[in-house]
């Protein structure tokens, strides 16, 4: 006995209306489920950010991903802007037993970075006393800077076994410059965790 319906075997209906609906439900489904849940946490110029361990970071005007939880305001005073940097800023912590240095060598070489002219290595240190690690690079794609940091200023033991902290930021060529200031003050802005 012959099952076709239109030309069609009855035999494929069921797992083609399962597809179907798969598929309608990854086009429609997920789009609108997105849209449907509120930003209520969304970060805006001014944020601190808890970057975990009690580390912290804030009170600039950012653009960018971040990988922290807001912890609150800072409020607006001298050299405070409110306007939205136009660079993208990582903020990334993992555990990690070295330096500084060693860190931030370790994510260079797994990344694949290629800039076509990279900087010397130099330090940044925060105004809680936490001393990084930077290094900038220009190429086609446009300006970065990488800096590492270990989330401890105690003895060199402890700065050895405490997370680390890798900020990159990311601009258009020739547009690093223009967001120097925010960057010096939100990297001068990172705290260690409490331990």
């Amino acid at each position: 006995m012959d099952r076709r319906f239109l030309g069609l075997d009855r035999r494929t209906f069921t797992p083609a209306l399962v597809v179907l609906a798969i598929a309608l439900v990854l086009i429609y489904g997920v789009p609108g489920l997105n849209a449907a849940i509120p930003w209520h946490h969304e970060i805006r110029a001014g944020d601190v950010l808890d970057l975990g361990d009690g580390g912290a970071t804030g009170g600039v005007a950012v653009g960018g991903r971040h990988a922290g939880r807001r912890r609150g305001r800072v409020a607006d005073g001298p050299g405070r802007r409110a306007g939205v940097v136009r660079a993208r800023i990582d903020l990334r912590g993992t555990a990690f037993d070295g330096t500084a240095a060693q860190f931030l060598a370790r994510v260079r070489r797994a990344s694949g970075d290629a800039a076509a002219v990279v900087g010397a290595q130099g330090t940044v240190t925060t105004g809680a006393g936490l001393v990084g690690v930077a290094e900038s690079g220009t190429g086609p794609s446009g300006d970065e800077l990488d800096v590492a940091f270990k989330m401890s200023t105690g003895t060199a033991r402890e700065v050895d076994a405490a997370p680390a902290l890798l900020v990159r930021v990311r601009a258009a060529p020739g547009r690093f410059e223009r967001y120097r200031d925010e960057v010096a003050a939100l990297l001068r802005s990172i705290t260690p965790g409490d331990r």
